[in-house]
């Protein structure tokens, strides 16, 4: 079996437009990070520092050590994470978030000690990261009584707020136009080559500029200019390897992937190539590409114009994704968005579908989600399409099984009625009927795993019927069958009461003429009955696969539904065989068991036959409203189309 990478929230149905139904047919999928496409194992893989690129590896003898100080300072205070030494010696474990952890496992490959850098200073004010702002700072008081300013975040944000840098020989150097070009060119380097840029910067500060009174302190803003840049890093995270199939399957489903991510707009173009969100390089320009302040600052009339073109945003805040997905759904599509921050939670809201991350997302994400991914994965989320899928279709194949029922009893007893007075199926075998349609069909249907041909299909919208064109010809196609019980049911009643004279050619026709009048009708009633629950049981291999030809395949895989087909046909033997006085039948031959079985077994090639006939892509209603709609004169439609006019304007 299948295992499942993810769980169900607070999942409402209301019909079959209720939030749980709308993954299953989504239109597109908003990915608010980066992250569910990694390996989650980030890495510092580049770094300038000192006015130059320096080799990672083996950077901590190239360096000053006032730069490495300041640098192990920095990334030890102003972190969210944390480096566990164990006591008696052995590897250390870093934590946190992936940005974070990679940072720290640098800096203990520059020789930070963690603790002993967080003992020797104390932090006296923070700010936390903000995804508006993009960078997080900390103040700390160091042991000379000066105050350091340190602040991380997006590399070409920080560095416009930079003046100076320090030099090898720990000297202040001005970031001059020509420094400034370089390390521009430096972040679209490692921007192109997917790696995420983080600057790391800081001020030094006179420790009586920094107010004492907690209240002030609270109200203090941190110097966010006039910065020393001490460094700008490039993180990789490798690829996941399922990443790009799982993409590829979801554009062949018609699920439109969107990356709306805080990274540089360079790096999430460079990551969108390498995942197959965009095709081609052609493919990577506006408005396919676009920068999240530049979408923020439209009009709602262009947001809604451009909002289906846009497959990457960069440098986007929440409420850019927020804007996103309210533009998406005004132009009628159905949406589902990923999360794992607080921030992300009025997106996941307002999405059709949405889909908290169980390993960083955060409880106010996963509250405000309808399905948590467990293991964070992108795959997962193509699982929750898959299986989304899969539940819809299963209430179609179920709808379409009990309409099938329902309707040929109905007509066979209510045609029965009317000729003779008399109905074939009793209440009982009725009841009977409703159990194994009703439970056992349902749990036999129900249970259908996905598979690959519902990712063949295109998304169903918002407002298409349940039940589709296919179903209702299926359905007509399956009433054909109770046509010979009819027949068998009007002849014995035109033998007996209008055509005497054939002498029941009904009871001729099962051989029952040396049976008596009673006997053979009750025999003939039974072969009703038998050959009408055969047909329903066969009739289910044809609702599993509604638009495909071959019903067998993939059955012997799903237990559950052979083994209640073989729990209904046992059952059905047993009342035949055993329980006639209960449910008035009497017990067959092997021969009109033979005839039961060959009525029900029409219903297989009969199905073949109707799915050879085409359909048409509208849906039935809409001939249905057209054909009453030309049947109303035109000046009262005039008069009902002025009076909604009326409404609307009210």
């Amino acid at each position: 079996m299948e295992k499942k990478s993810f769980v169900l929230g607070d999942v409402k149905l209301t019909g079959c437009k209720g939030s749980s139904l709308l993954p299953f047919v989504t239109h597109g999928l908003v990915l608010r990070s980066t992250k569910r496409l990694w390996v989650l194992i980030m890495t510092v893989v580049e770094a300038y520092i000192c006015g130059k690129k320096i080799d990672t590896q083996n950077n901590k003898s190239e360096l000053p050590s006032k730069v490495v100080s300041l640098l192990i300072e920095g990334i030890a205070q102003n972190t969210t994470g944390s480096v566990f030494t164990p006591e008696g010696g052995g590897n250390i474990e870093v934590s946190g978030s992936p940005t974070e952890k990679a940072i720290l496992q640098w800096g203990v490959n520059l020789g930070m000690d963690f603790d002993v850098v967080r003992a020797e200073s104390s932090v006296v004010h923070a700010f936390p990261f903000n995804s508006e702002k993009k960078r997080g700072g900390v103040a700390v008081k160091v042991p000379n009584s000066e105050v350091h300013i340190h602040w991380k975040g997006a590399a070409e944000i920080l560095l416009d707020a930079c003046t100076s840098y320090l030099d090898d020989n720990e000297s202040l150097v001005a970031l001059d136009g020509d420094k400034v070009r370089y390390y521009k060119k430096a972040i679209e380097s490692m921007a192109a080559g997917s790696l995420r840029c983080v600057a790391i910067a800081y001020r030094a500060c006179k420790g009586e500029t920094v107010p004492n009174d907690e209240e002030e302190l609270g109200i203090w803003q941190m110097p966010e200019d006039d910065l020393v840049l001490l460094a700008i890093v490039g993180l990789k995270d490798p690829c996941r390897s399922n990443v790009r199939d799982a993409v590829q399957l979801c554009i062949k489903a018609g699920v439109k992937v969107r990356m709306v991510t805080g990274d540089n707009l360079q790096t999430a173009r460079a990551i969108a190539l390498e995942c197959g969100i965009l095709e081609s390089n052609a493919d990577a320009k506006e408005p396919n590409l676009i920068e999240g302040k530049a979408f923020r600052a439209l009009s709602e009339e262009q947001r809604l114009e451009v909002a289906e073109k846009i497959s990457v945003m960069g440098r986007s805040s929440p409420n850019d994704k927020l804007l996103l997905v309210q533009a998406l759904r005004k132009k009628g599509h159905v949406v589902a968005v990923t999360g794992d921050g607080t921030n992300d939670a009025p997106a996941l809201h307002e999405a059709d579908i949405g889909l908290a991350m169980g390993i960083q997302g955060t409880e106010v994400a996963k509250e405000s989600s309808d399905i948590i991914i467990l293991d964070d994965n992108f795959a997962s989320v193509v699982k929750v399409v898959r299986w989304g899928r899969s539940v819809y279709a299963n209430i179609q194949k179920f709808i379409q099984f009990q309409l099938t029922v329902n309707v040929a009893a109905l007509v066979i007893n209510v045609v029965a009625a009317i000729s003779s007075g008399d109905v074939p199926l009793n209440a009982v075998q009725l009841l009977w009927v409703n159990l194994i349609m009703d439970t056992l069909g349902a749990l036999a249907l129900a249970t259908e795993p996905p598979t690959d041909h519902l990712m063949d299909r295109t998304p169903v919208g918002r407002r298409e019927p349940l039940i589709t064109n296919i179903m209702w010809r299926n359905l007509l196609i399956q009433l054909l069958i109770p046509i010979p019980y009819l027949c068998v049911k009007l002849q014995a009643l035109y033998q007996v009461m209008v055509l005497n004279v054939l002498n029941f050619e009904g009871i001729k026709i099962l051989n029952l003429e040396h049976e008596s009048n009673e006997h053979a009708k009750k025999t003939k009633n039974t072969l009703i009955f038998n050959a009408f629950v055969f047909s329903q049981i066969f009739n289910e291999f044809n609702a599993r696969k509604p638009d495909e030809m071959n019903v067998f395949k993939g059955v012997t895989k799903n237990r559950l539904f052979m083994g209640i087909i073989g729990f209904t046909i046992l059952l059905q033997v047993i009342i035949i065989m055993f329980l006639g006085k209960f449910t008035t039948t009497v017990r067959l031959s092997w021969q009109l068991w033979l005839v039961s079985v060959g009525i029900g077994i029409i219903s297989w090639p009969l199905a073949v036959v109707g799915k050879l006939i085409p359909v048409s892509r509208r849906p039935f209603s809409e001939y249905f409203s057209s054909i009453i709609s030309s049947c109303i004169p035109s000046h009262r439609r005039n008069m009902g189309g002025s009076l909604r006019g009326n409404e609307e304007v009210l």
